[in-house]
């Protein structure tokens, strides 16, 4: 099955992926982890404003609840976002 590739997710539970893509700057494939970094940029603020705070907000938001989150992208081709959550919730 696909939850077979990914190590960290329940193999006996069932996930949902939503893939979204968009036709932003995109960034450098070699700083896909980055991005999730609090307060990390990757361009000048003055150009790109932003708190740095989003994509790290998004990334904690998506492991407390037991999935996973990563980016694909291309400078100046913008970039594709995975987000895979459970079907359900644990009640743990």
């Amino acid at each position: 099955s696909e939850v077979a590739k990914y190590e960290s997710l329940d193999k006996r539970s069932n996930y949902y992926e939503i893939i979204f893509n968009d036709n932003g700057i995109g960034f450098n494939q070699e700083f896909a982890t980055q991005i999730f970094e609090i307060f990390k940029r990757l361009n000048e603020q003055h150009i790109y404003p932003g708190s740095g705070i989003g994509l790290a907000l998004c990334r904690k938001i998506i492991l407390n609840h037991h999935g996973l989150i990563w980016a694909e992208g291309k400078e100046w081709q913008g970039a594709t976002f995975h987000v895979i959550l459970p079907e359900e919730q644990s009640k743990l």
